[in-house]
C-alpha cells in the first residue's frame, strides 16, 4: 500500500467515513502477503517511496500475474522488468491497463505518472546497440515521475556528435551514460559536467569485452570525478537511482 492510499485511509477514519475495524481490515496485508511462492512486499512504497518491482526472468507467467495482481491492488503504478511478449500478453489478461514498453522490456501497470519536477534526467548511449538498456533506465525514471530526455548514439568513436549536443548535457540535473565495448563515454561526460553521472556498462562488444566486464572495469576506474557505476546491463538500477537523485534535488 502506497503513502497516498494510507493517508486517504487515515483521513477517512478521522472523518468517520469508515470505522477502525474496516481500516484494520484494509491494512491486514502490511507489511507483506505470502503467496506461497513469493512474499509480496506491500509495505515497500511506504518505506522507500516506490513499490516493489517484479523481476520477470526466472518466473512463470502464472507467478508473475499473481504477484502483479497483488501489488497493483495496493499501488497506483507497478513495473514488471525484463518482460517478454508472452509475459505482457498474460499480464494484460488480468490487468487490461498494462502497457508494454518493448524496447525497455518493461510492463507498466496502473496510472500514467505526471512529472513531479521540472528537473530532467538525460539518458545517453554510446551506440544504437545500447538502446534497450538505456530505455530500461529511461522508462523506469519516467515511471518514478521524472522528466527524461534521450540522446542516443553519441559515443567516443564519433565524439563530435556528443559535443554538438552540449546544451543537453549542461541542462540536465542527472545524466545516465550507457556504453559497451571499452565503456569510455561516462568518463568523457564526467569531465565535462558538474552533475552526477551514472555509468551503465552493457554486454555489447566483441570477445575481449568479456560480456561487459571490460566496460565495467573502465567505468570503475574512471579518472573523472562524479561518476558512479551500476552493474552490467542494469538499466533499471540506473533509472531508479537517477530518479531518487532527481526527486531529492527538486
Amino acid at each position: 500500500m502506497d503513502r497516498d492510499k494510507i493517508r486517504d485511509l487515515l483521513e477517512k477514519v478521522r472523518s468517520g467515513a469508515i470505522d477502525v475495524q474496516d481500516a484494520m481490515l484494509a491494512l491486514k496485508m502490511l507489511p507483506y502477503e505470502d503467496l506461497g511462492f513469493a512474499r509480496t512486499d506491500s509495505h515497500r512504497a511506504l518505506r522507500t517511496g516506490y513499490p516493489e518491482v517484479v523481476y520477470c526472468t526466472g518466473k512463470t507467467t502464472g507467478q508473475i500475474c499473481a504477484i502483479v495482481e497483488r501489488l497493483a491492488a495496493a499501488h497506483r503504478t507497478i513495473i514488471a522488468s525484463r518482460a517478454t511478449d508472452e509475459v505482457y500478453e498474460a499480464v494484460k489478461k488480468v490487468r487490461p491497463e498494462a502497457v508494454y514498453k518493448k524496447d525497455a522490456r518493461l510492463v507498466i501497470i496502473g496510472e500514467t505518472v505526471k512529472p513531479a519536477t521540472d528537473k530532467k534526467i538525460l539518458v545517453i548511449t554510446a551506440g544504437t546497440s545500447d538502446i534497450p538498456v538505456a530505455e530500461e533506465a529511461a522508462v523506469t525514471a519516467e515511471a518514478m515521475a521524472n522528466p527524461v530526455e534521450r540522446l542516443f548514439d553519441v559515443g567516443v568513436a564519433g565524439i563530435h556528435r556528443l559535443f554538438e549536443n552540449a546544451p543537453s548535457l549542461f541542462s540536465a540535473n542527472v545524466i545516465i551514460a550507457v556504453a559497451g565495448m571499452e565503456g569510455a563515454l561516462p568518463s568523457v561526460i564526467g569531465g565535462l559536467v558538474d552533475r552526477p553521472v551514472i555509468a551503465v556498462p552493457t554486454s555489447i562488444g566483441y570477445g575481449a569485452s568479456f560480456g561487459g566486464l571490460s566496460a565495467l572495469l573502465t567505468m570503475l576506474n574512471s579518472c573523472a570525478p562524479g561518476v558512479a557505476v551500476v552493474n552490467i546491463d542494469n538499466g533499471f538500477g540506473a533509472g531508479y537511482i537517477a530518479g531518487l537523485i532527481n526527486q531529492g534535488a527538486a
